[in-house]
């Protein structure tokens, strides 16, 4: 359907294996691919189930909505049953020996915290919370068939991602994946490295991520994820963030980097603090890591996501290292400012979007606009007499006729979807990442419109 559609990219949020509250920017690896995410009809075709064995799990009632509870509860029990039929073989042990550097740490990490009923590292017994290898060892000895069966999933997931790529690039479709700046706390990652991040010797954080206070968050927004240490990732040649780009870019084509403004400065708030009001800005790595990353990677394609308050030397940032940032089209109409998002006013480099996953739809957007940023946009477009259900059309035309060198549309735009679809409101749980799109929704009409546009504005 993209091919049909004159499209060239597809755009996906992470990857990752999720936990409470199924953000994918809260992930327990950034290796690791989400077991979600492994076709059950694939495992079918491989005898590894059975037909009758996936029809009798219940994964909801409403197909265009994620039911992450009942996934939960029926899909790690078919892919048990799916493992104990499994029988290693070449391709399987040489996965598993080319992943060894991060998969031996996020099994045993995995089969700990599920055999603790999923409580954070950071709760652990002091031995394994501070990894001492006796400790571990014993782990190892005692979880072995656990971790076995994370490592087969990962071995599906990997290897059914790369069937997808495969025959996404053939198709002319260039994948770009999105990885987040910060780790989460409760992850592999964090527990298996902490000389990566400010802990203390106890692998307790000294500080954590997050924002100052603004007009949207009166008291900050405290995300809670570990910092690095950015002399120790300097000192070693940045080796874990290459380590950590290798990989992304093994999966995807091209990599948007969330809150790429951290590498300038990060701002870091006191741990145990319950608002980020006492936050304060440091010196991320600058253009240190890029330089690195120029040489050991070659001239891999970024999108550096640089939304937001930016300072000079952010933005100099950006620059310098030559990656396109983002314009968003519902952050240009605000009636009491000229804004930088605004069409007439971008570079070729950058990546414009008519939202992401942190907005809203168009449709939403238009609904909750107030009256004068309304008018503003309705000037802008000259389109004061089009129904507003048919209005996110003219912002896709309006994306896509812009000079930005790419122009990348969400699905629920294409399909004039209101507030019903968006993806996620941050600082809120419970009702996001569930948005669903379901068979026959997208059809050949509106195919050969976005096809259409695409030819129009010479971006087939």
């Amino acid at each position: 359907q993209l091919e049909k559609g004159g499209e060239k990219y597809w755009q996906i949020l992470p990857l990752g294996p999720t936990g409470y509250g199924d953000s994918p920017y809260q992930s327990f690896s950034t290796y690791a691919g989400n077991p979600y995410f492994i076709d059950l009809e694939t495992l079918i075709e491989e005898g590894l189930l059975t037909k009758e064995e996936c029809d009798s799990v219940d994964f909801g009632s409403n197909p265009a909505y994620v039911d992450y509870e009942k996934i939960y509860m029926g899909r790690f029990e078919l892919l048990e049953k799916a493992f104990h039929r499994f029988v290693p073989d070449q391709a399987y042990e040489t996965f598993v020996e080319k992943n060894k550097k991060w998969l031996e740490d996020y099994s045993l990490y995995m089969a700990i915290k599920n055999s603790l009923g999923g409580i954070a590292w950071s709760e652990w017994e002091a031995p394994l919370k501070t990894r001492q290898e006796a400790a571990l060892e014993e782990k190892r000895v005692e979880l072995k068939e656990q971790m076995d069966f994370i490592c087969f999933q990962q071995y599906e997931f990997a290897k059914q991602w790369e069937k997808l790529k495969q025959y996404a690039n053939e198709k002319g479709i260039q994948i770009i994946g999105d990885i987040p700046i910060y780790v989460a706390f409760d992850s592999a990652d964090a527990w298996a490295n902490p000389e990566l991040f400010q802990f203390d010797e106890n692998s307790t954080p000294l500080a954590v991520a997050g924002c100052p206070p603004d007009a949207f968050a009166a008291t900050g927004q405290l995300w809670g994820n570990p910092l690095y240490r950015w002399d120790y990732h300097a000192q070693t040649g940045y080796v874990w963030w290459i380590s950590r780009l290798r990989h992304c870019f093994t999966l995807y084509d091209v990599v948007r980097v969330d809150h790429f403004r951290g590498f300038d400065e990060y701002y870091a708030i006191p741990y145990g603090d319950k608002t980020a009001e006492n936050g304060v800005w440091k010196k991320g790595p600058g253009i240190d890591l890029f330089h690195t990353v120029k040489k050991e990677l070659g001239d891999v394609n970024i999108i550096a996501e640089d939304l937001g308050y930016l300072t000079e030397s952010v933005m100099k940032l950006v620059e310098d290292t030559g990656y396109p940032g983002m314009k968003v089209l519902q952050f240009a109409f605000d009636s009491r400012e000229e804004s930088n998002y605004l069409p007439h006013n971008y570079p070729h480099n950058c990546v414009v979007y008519t939202g992401t996953h942190d907005n809203n739809t168009v449709r939403g957007w238009l609904d909750d606009m107030c009256e004068e940023d309304n008018a503003l946009a309705e000037d802008y477009m000259n389109n004061a007499d089009t129904p507003k259900d048919e209005r996110p059309w003219e912002f896709i035309r309006l994306a896509l006729g812009s000079v930005a060198d790419l122009a990348v549309i969400p699905l629920q735009d294409y399909l004039c979807l209101g507030t019903e679809a968006r993806i996620n409101l941050p600082s809120t749980l419970g009702n996001n990442w569930k948005w669903r799109l379901v068979p026959g929704q997208v059809t050949d009409e509106m195919l050969e419109k976005m096809c259409h546009l695409n030819k129009l504005f010479g971006r087939l």
